[in-house]
């Protein structure tokens, strides 16, 4: 199971100009939404750690920063969206704008990976990227993923 990603694990105006302050910034909306997970020095660590064994900057303006917790119950994601962009080391070598921090339990390789899969579906649509990108709120951009099946 996946957690939906509801309007308070949304930063539609991130600050970030570096990876590692969207890192941060991300880890910090998840940790203000989901207090009980965990302590958040832990989830930046583990973000980094991640971040270099190779970017999570897919490409197309879009990062999927990801790890695992152990002190998860189910898989966890929020959004992030930066207006300018941030330098992601992406496999297209553009800046990221669109950031979905995913965090799993430490024995859920299955799920997790279709968590991924499916977040990648998502985002193949120029569309829906459009839309993230250019929606005016977090409310706006809760309403892309409650009419998505990938989130449903």
């Amino acid at each position: 199971m996946i957690h939906t990603i509801t309007e308070d694990r949304i930063a539609p105006f991130l600050t970030a100009t570096t990876k590692k302050e969207v890192l941060n910034e991300l880890a910090e909306l998840f940790h203000k939404a989901c207090p009980s997970c965990g302590n958040i020095k832990e989830t930046i660590s583990i973000l980094t750690e991640r971040e270099q064994i190779g970017s999570t900057g897919i490409g197309e303006g879009i990062a999927i920063p990801h790890g695992k917790l152990a002190h998860l119950s189910q898989i966890e994601i929020c959004f992030g969206r930066s207006i300018t962009g941030v330098p992601f080391a992406s496999a297209d070598n553009k800046p990221a704008q669109l950031f979905f921090l995913l965090l799993a339990p430490l024995d859920s390789a299955g799920p997790y990976l279709a968590a991924l899969a499916r977040l990648v579906r998502f985002l193949k649509s120029p569309h829906i990227r459009d839309r993230l990108l250019h929606a005016e709120n977090a409310g706006a951009i809760a309403k892309i993923f409650s009419e998505s099946r990938e989130f449903a």
